[in-house]
């Protein structure tokens, strides 16, 4: 998978997880917990791959202030 691919994938697995926490903050209703199970091992894989993504993303910061920056020159 290409760098774009990745950024597409941890994009999409963060929003959904920013769309899970919000419902919990609007609703008290955890969509995930109530698809996979109260901290199942599936909604404990969901949950860390929300976490890794979000990390991911901090990546991007640089690379679109690289990109910007080029643009510039």
């Amino acid at each position: 998978m290409n760098v774009k691919g990745l950024d597409y994938t941890a994009l999409t697995i963060a929003i959904i997880g920013a769309v899970n926490w919000g419902l919990i903050g609007f609703f008290s209703f955890d969509l995930v917990a109530w698809i996979c199970g109260n901290m199942s091992w599936l909604s404990r894989v969901i949950y860390a791959l929300v976490g890794l993504s979000g990390l991911y993303i901090i990546s991007l910061y640089g690379r679109v202030t690289g990109m910007s920056a080029q643009h510039q020159a």
